[in-house]
């Protein structure tokens, strides 16, 4: 059965390809009613680099969360995510026109184009402009200038890049696997919308997405995004470490991350063994968790100091009143929190989707972050409500007239 009301997110992410369905239930709520995963084949760093591979993976991921839903999906909302990741932000500046120097839709729409109106290389398409504040006659911190009364609009934006090429290819493994695009959404976006709190974006926050494959970092301040960056490293590294120091195959370095990982040495219990498989007929061998923690350690901690280089120069990290968010598989690691206050000097906690009902629980992890807030996303951009950004075709590029939804958008967030 196919149902116009389903809405269904779909995370093609380095390692595991992971699918939700969510539909509303009698009092209108939404629930998730399906939940998939597949093995991420296909992917680099966030990065399609086998189609044929990559649209296996988004089938079985999909039919698995159809057969939970007792449901078939035709469209579904898609996450970005990769190192040509970019953000920028850009001021706009109009005059207003209305009637009486009333500030109308028509004047925001406006000066959210003239703001978006940056110089961006061919290779590369806008994905998100994102609203961060309005000026009216020099008073700052507007939310909502609809209505006011004022001779010169200004607006700050938030204007979210990426690859032409990686965004089509990532249409065409859906497409090809049978399904159809209706929204590219910025993964840490997505994953904002599931584990962080109106507070803690008003504050001030660091939400850092660790991945298989890229790690996402996005700010927010006052409510708004002001920083975005990927970094080309994950979860895949950390794997990578373990298979090479302990000699052991990369599928048996995965399974002692997850059970015997640990990423802050003094939660490790001194003397304690760690079985490593044996390769090739050679017997198992024992080595203390310890040192396992002693690999894994390092290149957790150069991750984090690669993100506090990013954020620093520009004057951030003074500016994180809420302190870190941590979501993403990398998240469940024991002791990502604790290095997390130790690097960066600010409290830090877990961040996962809330209860939405459903099938229970089992979204309720940081590995699923991700695909649960892009299904909330696309509830909130059919409901009209608060932070939806606007909307694109399939391509990224903006449709001509998209932003004239802008002015609906403002008075829904602000009734």
């Amino acid at each position: 059965m196919n149902d116009d009301r389903v809405i269904v997110g779909l995370d093609i992410g380095t390692t595991t390809v992971s699918a939700a369905i969510a539909d509303y239930d009698e009092d209108g709520q939404l629930e998730i009613i399906g939940l998939g995963t597949a093995p991420s084949h296909g992917l680099r760093r966030g990065v399609v680099i086998n189609i044929e591979a990559t649209l296996r993976s988004v089938g079985l991921a999909v039919e698995a969360a159809e057969q939970m839903a007792g449901r078939e999906v035709s469209t579904v909302v898609t996450g970005i995510a990769g190192g040509h990741i970019e953000g920028l932000n850009s001021r706009g500046v109009v005059a207003v026109t209305g009637r009486g120097r009333e500030i109308t839709s028509e004047d925001v729409d406006r000066v959210i184009d003239a703001a978006k109106a940056v110089v961006i290389p061919m290779d590369r398409e806008v994905i998100h402009v994102v609203p961060q504040e309005f000026i009216v006659d020099e008073q700052a911190g507007i939310r909502n200038p609809l209505d006011m009364i004022g001779v010169r609009l200004e607006a700050e934006v938030h204007i979210i890049t990426g690859s032409v090429t990686s965004a089509q290819n990532l249409v065409k493994c859906v497409n090809r696997a049978g399904f159809k695009v209706s929204d590219i959404v910025l993964e840490s976006l997505a994953s904002a919308r599931a584990v962080l709190t109106e507070d803690e974006k008003e504050l001030g926050v660091l939400l850092i997405d660790l991945g298989g494959g890229t790690t996402d970092i996005l700010i927010f301040r006052e409510g708004a995004p002001y920083y975005t960056s990927v970094l080309p490293v994950g979860g895949a590294q950390v794997t990578g470490d373990l298979s090479i120091m302990l000699k052991t195959p990369t599928e048996s370095a995965e399974q002692i991350k997850h059970e015997a990982g640990c990423c802050y040495l003094p939660l490790v219990e001194a003397g304690e063994p760690v079985i490593i498989p044996g390769v090739g007929g050679r017997p198992p061998a024992s080595v203390p968790r310890e040192e396992i923690c002693r690999i894994i350690q390092p290149r957790v901690g150069e991750i984090y100091s690669m993100v506090r280089e990013k954020i620093e120069p520009k004057g951030y990290l003074r500016h994180l009143g809420a302190g870190i968010v941590l979501t993403g598989g990398g998240a469940l690691l024991p002791g990502a929190v604790e290095l997390a206050q130790e690097v960066f000097g600010v409290s830090a906690r877990i961040g996962q989707p809330g209860n939405l009902g459903g099938i229970g629980t089992v979204y309720q992890t940081p590995e699923f972050s991700t695909v649960i807030g892009l299904v909330l996303y696309a509830e909130a951009k059919s409901g009209g409500r608060s932070d939806a950004v606007p909307e694109k075709d399939t391509r990224g590029r903006m449709q001509g007239g998209l932003l004239r939804g802008v002015g609906k958008w403002l008075r829904n967030f602000f009734e």
